[in-house]
C-alpha cells in the first residue's frame, strides 16, 4: 500500500540512487543539470532501468554512474567507452550510456572515442565539457579554448581546442550534437532522441566549472557563465554561413549529423550467420 510519503515523492526519484545523495559536486557545477536532463529523458522514454547500463570514467562527472539507479560502472581514466563496448558485445539487448568528461574522453581516451564512432558501437556518449581538468586542479585539456587561463597555462592556452562533435561526425557517428547547460530543454530532447536511435550517438554538453575554470576565465559567478553560454551560442545552421574569424569564441550548438549505418553488433551477427550457413 502506498503511503502519503510515497505519493509525495518526485517521479524522477525512481531513477536515482538515494543512498548516495545528495551529490558532492561543487556548488554551481553543471553536472547536476546534465544528470537532471538525463533522468528526465529516461522518464520521457519510460526506460526500464533493468535494461540500462551507465558507464563513466574518472573525473568530476564520473560520479554520475553512482547516482543513477541502474547497473553502472566507474572505470579507470579514459576507458569508459572501451568497457562499454565490451558490455554491448556481451549483451546487445542492453541500452548503454557513457557519461564522462572532456579530458577522460578526448585526451587519454581519444582513440577509443574515434574508433567507437568508426565501428558504430551502439551506445550514447554524453560528454560534460567544462574546458579543463576540474577534479585535479584546473589544468588545461584538449577542449580548453585558445588563450584561456588555467593552472597550467598562466599566460593563456596556446593550443587550438578539439571540436568533438565534428570529430565524431567525421569518424562515423550516427548522431552528433552539442548543447550547453544553458539549453536544458534542447539537451533533454537531444538525449531522448539519441537513446532511441541505434549506432554511435554523441552529445557534447558545454558545462560550467566555477571552482576551477570559471574564476580564472574572469567569470564572477555561475549566472554570469550561463549567460555567456546563452549569448555566445550560435545555431549550426547560422554557423555554416559564418567565417572562422566570426566563429572565434562562439559555441556552435545543434545537431551536426543524423544518419543510419549498420552497427558493429549487426555486422558481427551477419558474419556469424554467413559463416554458419557456409559450414553447412
Amino acid at each position: 500500500m502506498k503511503t502519503m510519503q510515497d505519493s509525495n515523492r518526485h517521479p524522477l526519484i525512481q531513477y536515482l540512487n538515494e543512498e548516495r545523495l545528495p551529490h558532492i559536486w561543487c556548488e554551481g557545477c553543471g553536472n547536476g543539470i546534465i544528470l537532471n536532463c538525463f533522468i528526465q529523458a529516461l522518464d520521457d522514454l519510460k526506460m526500464d532501468i533493468d535494461k540500462l547500463t551507465v558507464v563513466s570514467g574518472i573525473g568530476c562527472i564520473g560520479r554520475i554512474a553512482g547516482y543513477i539507479k541502474c547497473d553502472s560502472f566507474h572505470t579507470t581514466h579514459g576507458r569508459p567507452i572501451a568497457l562499454a563496448t565490451g558490455i554491448k558485445l556481451a549483451n546487445p539487448e542492453l541500452t548503454i550510456a557513457v557519461i564522462s568528461g572532456d579530458g577522460d574522453l578526448f585526451a587519454i581516451g581519444g582513440n577509443h572515442f574515434i574508433h567507437a564512432a568508426r565501428r558504430n558501437v551502439d551506445m550514447t556518449v554524453i560528454c560534460a565539457n567544462n574546458f579543463n581538468y576540474g577534479m585535479t586542479g584546473g589544468q588545461f585539456g584538449p577542449t580548453t579554448p585558445l588563450d584561456s587561463y588555467t593552472t597550467t597555462t598562466p599566460y593563456g592556452s596556446f593550443e587550438q581546442p578539439l571540436d568533438a562533435p565534428r570529430l565524431a561526425a567525421t569518424a562515423g557517428a550516427c548522431y552528433s550534437a552539442r548543447w550547453t547547460t544553458a539549453h536544458p530543454k534542447e539537451l533533454r530532447e537531444s538525449i531522448r532522441k539519441a537513446i532511441k536511435m541505434k549506432g554511435f550517438r554523441f552529445i557534447e554538453v558545454v558545462s560550467q566549472c566555477p571552482t576551477a575554470y570559471g574564476r580564472r576565465a574572469g567569470f564572477k559567478n555561475v549566472a554570469e557563465m550561463l549567460k555567456w553560454f546563452k549569448e555566445n551560442a550560435t545555431p549550426i545552421q547560422q554557423a555554416e554561413t559564418m567565417s572562422r574569424t566570426e566563429l572565434e569564441k562562439r559555441i556552435v550548438v545543434g545537431k551536426f549529423v543524423e544518419r543510419k549505418r549498420p552497427t558493429i553488433v549487426e555486422n558481427i551477427c551477419a558474419m556469424i550467420k554467413e559463416a554458419q550457413t557456409n559450414e553447412r
